[in-house]
């Protein structure tokens, strides 16, 4: 059972979403009988079981609050966190361009806090199985617990393993790497994934995706692409409709390829989606 339900109305069990003044937010699961303690007052539990979602509310000494139920993007970004995470706006974009989907297997390295293990695990579905590999088993175990959290544990297998040794997996659907150095991994990964198979991997700096781009030609992949998302939101007053004073610039390169199968006298790496267009 995940985080989400087409009732109305939020239920014990529940996790919700509660935001207050400035957009102070608190996610939390409903428990009949307990309490959450802010600085803006407390909120029963039991005060929230059977009110509609949207709902406005207040806490003990009267402070605003509303009722919603989380969107993915609410849970990622605030999952605990033992390592740098994601951004949704990348995570967002690797998913829609790996065709990740109800019932595909997914490879992942590594898994660090879990946020993209998360994602991976929610579009998936039941059918779907997310593999995720991490050296060390602290990061692991706090994955899992966020895992279990959303109720999305039995669609991820963790495994504590070193992938320089290679995948235990063969024709996977789909490899995500997160790694230090993911030019070392780039034949293991060819050897993970199905011919024709998606890889996506995110990139902190321009020389190690130039080292990437070399090592994924070398292996045969195809159709390799490199971008970076820039994410920037406005002002929703309608007097001062304007970009905020902030924005979500570059978190780093996102480096799409493929597995293919060569013929001779053809190069694969020839290949361009973004060159075509």
């Amino acid at each position: 059972m995940t985080w989400q339900s087409g009732v109305l109305a939020a239920q014990a069990g529940d996790l919700v979403l509660i935001v207050g003044l400035r957009h102070k937010h608190f996610i939390f699961r409903l428990v009949p009988g307990q309490q959450l303690h802010t600085h803006r007052g407390v909120v029963e539990h039991d005060a929230l079981i059977g009110l509609s979602w949207g709902s406005q509310f207040t806490s003990h000494n009267g402070s605003p609050f509303f009722l919603l139920q989380p969107g993915l993007s609410d849970i990622l970004r605030s999952l605990p966190r033992s390592t740098q995470i994601l951004y949704p706006k990348d995570i967002g974009f690797f998913l829609v361009y790996m065709g990740v989907g109800p019932g595909r297997q997914v490879i992942e390295a590594g898994t660090g806090s879990g946020s993209m293990t998360v994602a991976l695990a929610y579009a998936v579905g039941g059918a779907g199985k997310v593999i995720s590999y991490d050296m060390n088993p602290q990061f692991q175990e706090g994955a899992l617990k966020n895992l279990v959290r959303l109720g999305l544990e039995q669609r991820v297998e963790l495994k504590n393993k070193d992938i320089c040794d290679g995948f235990d997996e063969t024709g996977a659907d789909i490899l995500f790497l997160d790694v230090q150095h993911p030019y070392n991994y780039v034949t293991q990964v060819a050897s993970a994934l199905k011919p024709g198979g998606f890889f996506g991997c995110i990139v902190p700096t321009s020389n190690k995706v130039i080292l990437l781009l070399d090592a994924l030609k070398k292996e045969n992949f195809g159709f390799i692409e490199v971008c970076e998302i820039m994410l920037r939101f406005y002002k929703s007053d309608p007097e001062h409709f304007r970009p905020t004073d902030r924005m979500v610039a570059h978190t780093g390169f996102l480096v799409f390829a493929r597995p293919m199968i060569p013929s001779e006298g053809i190069s694969d790496g020839d290949f361009s989606l973004a060159e075509e267009e």
